[in-house]
């Protein structure tokens, strides 16, 4: 995976980006509002990666609405936990009913 940014961001900390989203799970099925939290070197390689895990996950559909990078860590949670796995290197799905 690459972590360095391929552009002009020098930003000091992980680039953590957040994805808010739909997710689909059935053709019949209204969809899952979605946070998605993610390490990546851009916004490209950030939606690419989000799309792998949430079919990973089962949906055969979403809709990306908004990308943007955090330039603070969460205080409350779920987002908190999602940021940490984030810079992890783990994709984190926030899933709301």
């Amino acid at each position: 995976m690459i972590t360095a940014p391929d552009n002009d961001n020098n930003s000091e900390g992980p680039m953590v980006f957040i994805i808010i989203g739909k997710g689909y799970e059935s053709d019949n099925s209204d969809g899952v509002d979605l946070h998605i939290m993610l390490k990546a070197a851009d916004d490209d390689s950030a939606v690419r990666e989000a799309l792998n895990a949430l079919a990973e996950e089962g949906f055969i559909e979403a809709d990306l609405d908004q990308i943007g990078m955090l330039t603070e860590v969460p205080e409350e949670e779920p987002h908190a936990s999602a940021y940490q796995g984030a810079v992890d290197g783990e994709v984190a799905i926030i899933r709301f009913s």
